[in-house]
């Protein structure tokens, strides 16, 4: 069993009368963390999975009797993929309002149907967390420094899914399976997505980019849609889990790149398999962008496990002078350049006369284990 990092701030908020809510893609682990997590007193949990048609029939029709009748004697009420179950923001909230003794604790695939379902209704009254696929922290407690960092090739082609990183012989079939259905079953299930090809296509090109700036002009006419259907999607692709953007940073200098933004996904073996690409990292044209990729995703990773308070960017001007990341935590800026070789990079002028004070590094393949488990 490999440990989670949340495991122990999901324990310290149960039992304190809230609703603890887990949010994470599709195969993230995070049916696997609860069940373990309960697995001492899985006599007193009540398990209730939202794929399940019956329980979404039994739960069409609800009452507070009705949910006490339902919970009976249990302690616990663990609703997995919540998100499918309709009004689930208001039967946690008679739930957690009228049986205080009564832990309730959900999971959701899609941010974007479970988020706006219980917003309103559980206000004040939830934890929310987020679960990604494992983490280079995580694998690092595993099996040691060591070990892990000879896995970086592999981490950078294969990704970090659970059953990726537990059933390597495996993982080119489960990555494709995982690509092609679990990640946009809850986004296709939407009303307004009527159009899984350009989902598909919108995701490829997406893949394709990594590393460099999307533009959602640009990308409509790839894809053949508009401007607000590619934002549209691409905002849907965020809210489940498969990418996230980063925004330019821009404060005093003229000339720099002010709205626009990267796209990256979660997980490097995801971005593979979209583009069907499991080639070796000496094999490959697109190794900054993996590097890149990979080095960005973790330490977001890094950040959320650590439930760290911090904003993240890109740097560029319109002369191309540019920065890969840029981390402002509390008030502090923290300048970091890619580089898969050991290869140096120098901090361009424009940004160090317009930001005194920050910090700067090259994270290179010698150093990279520091970028993701120290602080700053």
């Amino acid at each position: 069993m490999i440990h989670r990092s949340l495991t122990s701030k999901i324990s310290a908020k149960l039992g304190k009368g809230k609703a603890v809510i887990i949010y994470g893609p599709r195969q993230s682990g995070k049916t696997t963390l609860i069940r373990s997590m309960l697995s001492d007193m899985k006599d007193r949990v009540l398990y209730l999975n939202g794929d399940d048609m019956d329980v979404r029939e039994t739960l069409s029709s609800y009452s507070t009797a009705k949910l006490k009748a339902l919970a009976g004697t249990k302690t616990t009420v663990f609703i997995d993929e919540a998100q499918r179950i309709k009004d689930i923001g208001l039967i946690i909230k008679i739930l957690t309002d009228n049986f205080p003794e009564i832990q309730v604790i959900a999971t959701g695939s899609s941010a974007f149907e479970l988020k706006s379902s219980i917003k309103e209704p559980l206000t004040g009254r939830k934890y929310e967390f987020n679960l990604f696929p494992l983490s280079f922290a995580e694998m690092t407690e595993h099996h040691g420094l060591l070990d892990e960092t000879r896995m970086t090739d592999q981490r950078l082609i294969y990704g970090y899914y659970p059953e990726i990183v537990t059933k390597p012989d495996e993982r080119r079939d489960n990555l494709k399976m995982l690509a092609d259905s679990y990640l946009y079953k809850d986004i296709l299930s939407l009303e307004n997505i009527a159009k899984p090809h350009l989902l598909e296509k919108i995701v490829k090109a997406l893949a394709l980019q990594v590393g460099s700036e999307v533009s959602f002009n640009e990308l409509a006419q790839l894809t053949g849609t508009s401007a607000p259907t590619a934002e549209k999607y691409v905002n849907l692709l965020e809210k489940a889990y498969v990418v996230f953007q980063l925004p330019a940073f821009s404060r005093n200098v003229r000339n720099e790149i002010k709205k626009s933004r990267k796209i990256f996904f979660y997980d490097n073996g995801i971005r593979n398999a979209v583009i069907g690409n499991f080639l070796p990292v000496e094999s490959r044209s697109d190794i900054g962008a993996l590097w890149e990729n990979y080095l960005v995703s973790e330490r977001i990773k890094r950040n959320h496990n650590n439930t760290l308070s911090s904003d993240s960017y890109f740097w560029r001007t319109k002369q191309q002078q540019e920065i890969d990341y840029i981390e402002e935590c509390e008030g502090q800026l923290h300048a970091y350049e890619f580089k898969y070789g050991s290869r140096k990079a120098s901090l361009p002028s424009t940004f160090a006369q317009a930001y005194p004070g920050h910090t700067f590094q090259t994270v290179t393949r010698e150093n990279f284990w520091e970028f993701l488990e120290h602080f700053p």
